[in-house]
């Protein structure tokens, strides 16, 4: 009996010491809801789609690239990526999807996003980021790193190389 006792006392233990870790795990490295906004006038010919979520080297990409393209008339949409379930991807000319790996995938909204919107995969770029670097989507155009804001640049000019020729920009500088 005193061996049972013993044995079901660790095995709680080790339950709490799971669940703490898991709770420290999630508040750590989960990131933050982006606040949805537009720049530039829905009516624009050319219209660029933003899912992204909050972290500060996902904040420096989104500012970034909607630096790059907000002076070249097109609008631009910069939403969370849990608003993905209500997103029509066909009227914009480019989709950009922000996310990290969670427990090794990528969010629920940007899988579902992802094998609802299949037939407008040409026109998408994921940039997938988690502590490695090396976790991307099979079977879309994905970039993949670690969430450093120094390599933020790197990125950038990535990004918008891929983004530049979706939406057809040609000799598309690189950003400073």
């Amino acid at each position: 009996m005193k061996r049972l006792k013993k044995a079901l006392l660790f095995g709680l233990f080790l339950l709490m010491g799971l669940i703490i870790l898991s709770l420290w795990y999630s508040i750590t490295f989960s990131m933050g809801v982006v606040q949805a906004y537009d720049v530039n006038e829905p009516s624009l010919e050319k219209k660029l789609l933003i899912a992204t979520q909050g972290s500060d080297f996902k904040n420096a990409l989104t500012s970034a690239v909607v630096e790059r393209y907000k002076q070249d008339s097109v609008y631009i949409r910069v939403v969370d990526v849990t608003s993905l379930d209500t997103i029509n991807p066909k009227p914009f000319n480019a989709i950009l999807i922000v996310h990290t790996w969670e427990y090794w995938k990528p969010p629920k909204a940007v899988s579902a996003f992802t094998e609802r919107a299949k037939e407008y995969h040409e026109k998408m770029v994921y940039l997938a980021t988690s502590g490695d670097g090396n976790y991307k989507i099979d079977g879309v155009d994905a970039l993949s790193g670690e969430s450093i804001l120094g390599n933020a640049p790197f990125f950038v000019d990535e990004v918008n190389h891929k983004l530049g020729t979706i939406l057809g920009f040609k000799d598309l500088p690189k950003s400073d």
